[in-house]
């Protein structure tokens, strides 16, 4: 309550202090006004001053973890206060409503509990403080970079590895650069404490150096980064004794390239092993550090060297140099220093007049060379007609207007960091002078102004201003005294003027008083401007004249020169050039093309660029090159900009020094010679060259010498007699060493010998000529006491002084290049020394003449073929025109083979050779359309490439399942469900069909599970009828032409539960089948449920009832098949003339079945339905291509069913009438309401629309032969359609169309003989034995495609034109009996007594069942 008490105090003080500021105001309006510069300035008044605006502090970079807190400072200083907002990543945060986030007193912002994952990183960002104080304008910190550690990731783990004692170890344990400062290690479980001997890499690599047996156990590495402690793998590091034998020296860790900025520390890696145990010494540019006496300088265990504080001049090449006293290996990396962006020059507060040009100046550096942007009161400047960057960094502000007022800022920035500076420009009222002499921060053009004023009479407007003068891009203006004024000689004036219709109004001043005429540059073609001319006397400005409008002349429809070209050194080899959109754009630009030349050169290249920036790469390295932008609109190129030269920067060499040589001068002396590198391999000003040399025999013992570059050999002394060493040169710029030479070797004299005379002559000379050259051999002199220097050939044709080559005195052959052939050679071989040269040797020979290849092309082969084999192999065959006619191969020509598909277009061309006429190209794609050609080589000819030939795989059955399967109950309709889908990934083929499966037992068999076909690649399915409030689990498999495909995971639904409105229409509906419906066979293999369970739809059922049901279905079963296998054996034994003659009688009927595979070809089916899977055997596959899988959903009550359309109202009773007679049909609907799953089928279809003939022939539950037709009742269908009751489809889809459907009647276990219908002719083929899938639907590999007879009731729908549906009646038995005669469906003895060995066993298990 004090508390309230002390506010509510504040407050009402608060107010009337500030009730007494506003009487004060209204007394004083004339000092308020002159304190915000906004009226008129009586004499001695004060004018504004500017206002202290800056950060005291801002924010910096931050590295957090996930799920910690975070604090970005900011504080600025300013009065009144400022207040504080803060961006991220350029949008301004919503403080207010934020819950994690929260700004403190000062305007830093608190992050509480950062949240941090893989795709959601909301706190990760650039951040950046803003300041903002009412009526005077905004500032803006530099921006800061918040990085979360990622969760820890392993880029590499430790490794088993074993040391000698002694010697050096190390351990990788690399993780993302953001998360090395939270690693530590572990030995044997336990924290490892580090010491100068046992050292920790700024990479997490662990060194170990000077190894004791103590260091040998188990390590490991940890991240803890905030979370649970990530672990690397455990390994175990093994300390051996001490083998006291040498061991190869080699690099465990060496040094990579780096970059750091000034200020921080460093640490270059160098770890080397070997016996003895090696030390490390560091060179940086050819210089050895000494890291004892150095205090930024340490060397740390194992070799690595640590830089402290780095400084610009720490930048260079390192080398770690590892020496063991046997041998001495090293390596290098480059060291690169960065530095922030740091001001040179900052902007200074300005004050200004309207219609003033100013220019705000600011200097940066930094490495990377800075960026620089400006930024007012917190909005970025966009460069225009009026805000223009000058001299790379000033922002010039021209025709100043009172909105520019404000705080404007220079933010540099590079890759390293940002920083920002600013100034604030105050634009005073015209008759207020400005209160300095003119800062140099205002162009010439307006410091006229800037005099201070006295009183005194003010001069009139000038008279007669016209343009006298009107160009494209300048108007010349002329004009009268002021009639006050007639002489006007010391009147100065103003010409104010602007674009019409823009209220930023600019000035241009005389230069000289009495001056009355000024011309304005810089204007835009075919623009109109306002121009009025005001004079100024010595007490002020007077009036101005009226103002004049004039129009610039219209220019040429092209661009002009593209202001501000820069071009800077990016690397060695490039170069980055930047340019503004030019002035005088005059339409749309639509490309630069930017001109490049080396300097010295004549040949300009050019590139079109789109942009207004461009890196050229590929450049040579410290080169001089010279650039220009020519700008493009739709009328041509504009002006070309001046050229701009620049060099790029210089690089270690290229090439080693050339033409190095060796001169033996005594036993103890050698003279190195050697050439500077080609000027196009320098890179660079040569500062020196580095000579190693060594003993032959001793590989380590490196000996180095660094000479000036000036200097091109050097006298090796002080060397041992009769000694080879080897010797080696590099050369040096500024950035580093470049490669040396090969090793060149010469031997020391034994002893000092004779160089007083010539060499004696070559004891032998040998000449071999070839084609156009000539190998020379010979022999040194037999006087081996005299100096030998070298040798000299001479060679030319018929005399041997035209050439002369010296070679090295060890040198014993050389050949001759570059001859003629068939020319007579002349060659001359002599010794030299210092002396001069000795008696020469001659020889002569002739050059081989030359041989003309046989000029004929390589043809392409021809006649290319694809032939696909299977779904993933072609064979490729062609003809080749070069070989005889039997195309027999006998030379080494081979032939290559190039493929490739165009999906997707980018596809890459794969080649394989070949030495025959044909190629298998296998691993193809299925369904694939791919390319192929070929082309021939023989030695180094090649043909081109042949005309292509295209190919594609057969299909595969899918080898992926359907995506994304859902279930939704359809609104309205709780019994019906929607399943949706998407096409599998690998379809290999085009789908045409897809099985859904479900069940409510997700365990069950998958031949228990319900089925429900979809036609062609429809991706959704209506099911209804089902169970209320009932867990469905529901799987889908595609189909293409070859088969099944895998099928997807369970999905599981579950009904809604059941509402008042919806039970009693459905328990109506399952107790009865409604008038005109068939209902569906559960036949006998169904299920009854177990004891006191309920059916899958929910309908509880009695055990004696079960039973009752068990014993009818199986008798009923028993029976038929006693029945079948009587009629049978009658069959098989009746064989009279008169069904031989009927037989033929009906072939004759169907025509020629010799050829056509009529009836005499076709062989019943077996058909074998089993209670737990439906199965086909062997049966004929009609010969037609379009086979067509219907849509097959399955009947769950009576209201299911409907006839096909309304042309077949006339058969409908017919069909019930002749159902009827064989089943009940209360019976058979109670059932069919009971049982939850529908019975298993196989149906055949495709993605076609069915329109087929259907043919009804009533059920044979008593009689089971008689749904056979024969062979003469049948020709009325040529293709035989199989059996069917009924055509059902959903009332529920929208299809579109009727699809026709069949209804399966599972059957017992016992064999079926039903007789399908008669294919049409044909040739009679036959399926392979066929998988247990619930669709048996499979196709062979042959090019014809089979459609499959279904088990007991089905529909076979065809591609064809509807024909007449035909409902025969139900023939006796004498007629069925010969149907099964003529169709030739026989069983032999043997086969029959083992079915009736297999009744009686079934008659056994009947009983069992029955008494149980």
């Amino acid at each position: 309550m004090a508390a309230e008490r002390g506010v509510r105090r504040l407050l009402s003080t608060s107010s009337f202090w500030l009730y007494c500021l506003l009487l004060l105001g209204r007394r004083a309006p004339g000092a308020a006004a002159a304190r915000s510069g906004s009226s008129p300035q009586s004499p001695g008044a004060s004018i504004r001053t500017f206002t202290p605006f800056y950060f005291l502090v801002e924010p910096v970079d931050t590295l957090s973890v996930r799920g910690s807190s975070v604090i970005l400072n900011c504080s600025a200083y300013s009065e009144p206060s400022p207040k504080i907002e803060w961006k991220k990543d350029g949008t301004f945060l919503n403080l207010v409503s934020d819950d994690r986030r929260q700004l403190l007193p000062d305007g830093s912002l608190f992050i509480s509990n950062v949240v941090h994952s893989k795709h959601n990183k909301p706190d990760e960002g650039y951040y950046q403080c803003v300041a903002t104080v009412e009526s005077l304008g905004t500032i803006v910190s530099r921006t800061a970079k918040l990085t979360v550690a990622g969760l820890p990731r392993f880029t590499s783990q430790p490794e088993p590895s074993s040391v000698y004692a002694g010697n050096n170890a190390i351990l990788n344990c690399e993780v993302n650069a953001d998360l090395v400062p939270f690693v530590r290690w572990e030995q044997n479980r336990q924290p490892l404490l580090l010491d100068d001997r046992v050292i920790k890499l700024p990479s997490g690599m662990l060194v170990i150096s000077n190894a004791t047996e103590g260091d040998g156990g188990l390590y490991r590495c940890i991240v803890e980064s905030g979370g649970p402690p990530k672990y690397s793998d455990e390994v175990e590091l093994k300390v051996l004794p001490d083998p006291e034998v040498t061991s190869d020296l080699v690099f465990l860790k060496q040094p990579s390239p780096l970059v750091r900025v000034i200020g921080q520390d460093v640490v270059l890696p160098c770890v080397a092993s070997g016996l003895p145990t090696p030390t490390i010494k560091w060179m940086k540019n050819e210089e050895v550090l000494d890291t004892e006496s150095s205090e930024r300088l340490v060397l740390l265990a194992g070799g690595s060297l640590e830089i402290s504080d780095v400084t610009e001049d720490d930048a260079g090449t390192y080398f770690c140099i590892a020496d063991n006293g046997n041998e001495t290996i090293e390596a290098q990396a480059e060291f690169t220093v960065q530095a922030q962006p740091e001001f040179l020059k900052q902007p200074t507060n300005i004050y200004a007049h309207e219609s003033m040009d100013i220019v705000f100046e600011c200097e940066v550096t930094g490495k990377p060379t800075p960026t620089v942007k400006w930024v007012k009161n917190g909005d970025m400047v966009i460069p225009s007609d009026y805000f223009k960057i000058v001299k790379e960094h000033n922002l010039q502000v021209l025709g100043l207007v009172k909105s520019d007022e404000g705080f404007y800022q220079c933010i540099a920035e590079n890759d390293v960091g940002n920083a920002q500076a600013g100034a604030q420009l105050i634009i005073l009222e015209h008759d207020v002078a400005i209160p300095t002499l003119p800062p140099t921060s205002l162009t010439s053009a307006t410091t006229d102004h800037l005099a201070p004023a006295t009183t005194g009479p003010l001069p009139s407007a000038p008279r007669d201003v016209v343009a006298s003068l009107v160009s494209t891009r300048f108007i010349k203006l002329t004009w009268r005294t002021p009639a006050s004024d007639p002489h006007g000689d010391n009147l100065t004036y103003s010409v104010f003027y602007t674009k019409e219709g823009i209220a930023r109004e600019r000035v241009e001043n005389t230069s000289r008083p009495g001056e009355m005429q000024v011309t304005i540059q810089n204007l835009m073609p075919a623009t109109v401007y306002i121009f009025r001319v005001m004079a100024q006397n010595k007490h002020g400005s007077g009036e101005s004249s009226a103002p004049l409008r004039v129009e610039t002349q219209p220019e040429v429809q092209l661009p002009g020169p593209a202001p501000n070209l820069r071009a800077y050194a990016a690397s060695p080899t490039s170069i980055t050039v930047t340019w503004e959109t030019p002035v005088s754009g005059n339409g749309e630009i639509q490309n630069y093309k930017l001109y490049y030349m080396e300097k010295g050169t004549d040949k300009e290249q050019d590139v079109d660029v789109s942009s207004l920036s461009y890196t050229i790469n590929g450049l040579k390295k410290y080169t001089e090159y010279s650039f220009r932008v020519v700008a493009y609109n739709k009328h041509g190129p504009g002006v070309s900009t001046p050229d701009v030269a620049v060099r790029t920067l210089s690089d270690v060499p290229s090439a080693a020094p050339q033409n190095l040589s060796l001169e033996v001068r005594n036993s103890k002396s050698i003279m190195i010679h050697w050439q500077p590198p080609a000027p196009a391999t320098q890179n660079g000003q040569i500062t020196g060259y580095k000579i190693r040399y060594r003993k032959a025999s001793r590989k380590s013992d490196v000996t180095e010498t660094l000479v000036s570059g000036t200097q091109l050999s050097q006298l090796i002394e002080g060397l041992d007699r009769g000694t080879e060493y080897n010797f080696r040169v590099a050369a040096l710029t500024i950035n580093g060493t470049g490669p040396a030479t090969d090793w060149l070797s010469a031997e020391t004299f034994e002893s000092d010998l004779d160089e007083t005379r010539v060499p004696e002559v070559p004891s032998s000379l040998h000449v071999r000529p070839l084609v156009t050259s000539i190998v020379v051999s010979w022999t040194p002199p037999e006087n081996q006491n005299i100096v030998v220097r070298g040798y000299a050939i001479g060679y030319g044709i018929g005399s041997p002084h035209a050439q002369t080559i010296k070679v090295d005195y060890k040198q014993r052959y050389y050949t001759i290049e570059n001859l003629d052939p068939s020319s007579h050679y002349v060659i001359t071989l002599k010794a030299f020394n210092n002396v001069g040269e000795g008696i020469p040797l001659y020889e002569s020979a002739v050059t081989r003449p030359h041989t003309v290849p046989d000029p004929t092309p390589m043809m392409p082969p021809v006649g290319v073929q694809a032939s696909i084999l299977s779904h993933d192999t072609i064979r490729i065959t062609w003809a080749d025109n070069s070989l005889p006619k039997h195309q027999k191969i006998t030379d080494s020509r081979y032939y290559t083979v190039r493929w490739k598909t165009n999906i997707p277009a980018n596809t890459k061309y794969k080649n394989a050779n070949a030495t025959t006429l044909s190629y298998l190209v296998t691993g193809l794609k299925p369904n694939t359309l791919y390319e192929f050609s070929v082309m021939v080589t023989k030695g180094r000819r090649s043909s081109t490439w042949s005309m292509t030939a295209h190919g594609t795989t057969f299909e595969l059955v899918p080898t992926s399942p359907p995506k994304d399967v859902t279930v939704v109950s359809k609104e309205g309709k709780p019994k019906t469900i929607i399943v949706n889908w998407q096409p599998p990934s690998e379809a290999n083929g085009k789908i045409t069909g897809y099985i859904i499966y479900y069940s409510t037992d997700v365990n069950a068999e998958i031949h228990d599970w319900v089925i429900e076909p979809v036609v062609g690649n429809r991706l959704t399915h209506q099911i209804q009828e089902l169970t209320l409030d009932t867990p469905y689990y529901f799987k889908i498999q595609a189909r293409n032409s070859k088969g099944m495909g895998p099928m997807s995971e369970a999905v599981q639904f579950r009904t809604p539960k059941a509402d008042s409105s919806d039970k009693m229409p459905n328990d109506q509906a399952s107790g009865s089948g409604g008038k005109g419906s068939r209902l569906p066979d559960l036949g006998s293999d169904y299920k009854p449920p177990m004891s006191g369970s309920n059916s899958p739809h929910g309908s509880p059922t009695s055990p004696l009832d079960s039973n009752m049901l068990l014993v009818i279905i199986v008798s009923v079963g028993v029976i038929t098949i006693v029945v079948v296998v009587i009629i049978a054996v009658f069959c098989t034994r009746r064989t009279t003339s008169h069904q031989k003659k009927k037989r033929a009688a009906c072939k004759s009927v169907n025509g020629s079945h010799k050829y056509k595979g009529n009836s005499k070809d076709v062989k019943p089916p077996d058909l074998w339905i089993h209670h737990e899977r439906l199965e086909l055997k062997p049966i004929d596959k009609s010969p037609d291509p379009n086979p067509i899988m219907t849509d097959t959903p399955i009947p769950r009550n009576s209201q299911d069913i409907t006839p096909v359309d309304n042309s077949m109202d006339s058969n409908i009773h017919q069909r019930r009438n002749s159902y009827r007679g064989h089943e009940s049909e209360d019976s058979m609907s109670t059932l069919a309401g009971r049982r939850g799953m529908r019975p298993k089928m196989m149906m055949p279809f495709d993605s076609q629309p069915p329109q087929q003939s259907v043919r009804n022939t009533p059920s044979t539950d008593t009689m089971p032969a008689s749904s056979s037709q024969t062979c003469c009742t049948d020709h009325q269908d040529p293709e035989g359609a199989t059996s069917s009751s009924y055509l059902a489809s959903s009332q529920e889809e929208d299809s579109g169309q009727s699809l026709p459907t069949a209804h399966v009647r599972p059957s017992h276990p016992l064999k079926s003989f039903a007789v399908p219908a008669i294919p049409p002719p044909g040739p009679p083929t036959y399926d392979p034995a066929l998988p247990s899938t619930p669709l048996l639907s499979q196709q062979a590999l042959n090019h014809h495609i089979h459609s499959v007879k279904t088990a007991s009731i089905g529909t076979l729908g065809r591609s064809r034109p509807p024909m007449p549906v035909v409902v025969p009646s139900a023939p006796e038995v004498q007629e069925t009996t010969r149907m099964l005669e003529d169709s030739e469906s026989s069983y032999e003895p043997d086969e029959l007594t083992k079915e009736m060995a297999h009744l009686e066993g079934l008659m056994k298990d009947l009983n069992a069942i029955t008494t149980a």
